[in-house]
């Protein structure tokens, strides 16, 4: 979990724990949450955290939480407890902004909960991360329609305090090379700065395309970190991924 660069703005340590940071902050209304283990509800962004992930305690809170026997993604973790078992994962970067051009796109429009069948079927065939059926309540979504259909996308994930995630940043296939989730990346970044927070990223550590993309617009290299599925200790009650 070593920075793989050198800090470029204050307060960026609260991004080495930013799902926590967030559910303990901006997005504590969305939280669900056990002591020092808290997670979103599952059809809003599929992810778990822990206070300090070296915390037994933090653990043991967790397994309140979720469960015995249930299958739940964490980040940023790089060991468990014994009892809990590691089913999948991988690793991915964190990217910062520090000389992005932020501003408006004219195009877009704001997307909502009558988007969402839309959104989740451009999601479905580009597969920019997860999303889920009220992922959209997190923050601003905006997209672009041509001939009224959805053909790309960008908004707002976790919220640590002073930062905003961009995420979801996908285009449709037969529309590719036209600039538009850049467009749409400035788009969202206007909106993050308007109210005084610094935007910041995340990517698959294998997915060298968006990457080569956020640092040629402004983003730098932060961190690399694992990102885990673990089961909880026990019998499970009933099964399924939170």
């Amino acid at each position: 979990m070593r920075p793989t660069a050198h800090d470029t703005a204050p307060g960026t340590s609260v991004l080495d724990n930013a799902v926590w940071a967030a559910l303990d902050g901006p997005h504590a209304h969305l939280a669900e949450r056990v002591g020092r283990a808290a997670r979103y509800p599952d059809d809003v962004y599929a992810f778990a955290a822990l206070a300090d992930p070296t915390d037994p305690a933090a653990w043991a809170d967790l397994h309140t939480l979720v469960g015995p026997g249930t299958t739940v993604r964490i980040k940023p973790v790089e060991r468990v407890p014994e009892g809990w078992e590691v089913v999948g994962g991988g690793v991915g970067v964190q990217l910062v902004d520090t000389a992005l051009r932020a501003e408006p796109a004219p195009e877009a429009v704001r997307l909502g909960p009558d988007d969402v069948p839309e959104i989740l079927d451009l999601v479905a065939r580009t597969k920019p991360g997860p999303f889920r059926e009220r992922t959209t309540e997190l923050g601003t979504y905006l997209g672009i329609r041509e001939q009224g259909r959805l053909i790309a996308l960008a908004g707002e994930r976790i919220r640590p305090p002073g930062w905003t995630e961009i995420s979801a940043v996908c285009t449709d296939p037969a529309h590719r090379g036209r600039g538009l989730a850049t467009r749409l990346v400035r788009a969202i970044a206007a909106g993050i700065r308007e109210r005084g927070d610094i935007p910041f990223l995340h990517a698959a550590a294998d997915n060298t395309r968006a990457i080569r993309l956020y640092r040629s617009i402004g983003f730098t290299l932060r961190r690399r970190s694992p990102v885990l599925l673990v089961r909880s200790p026990g019998t499970p009650r009933e099964n399924g991924v939170l």
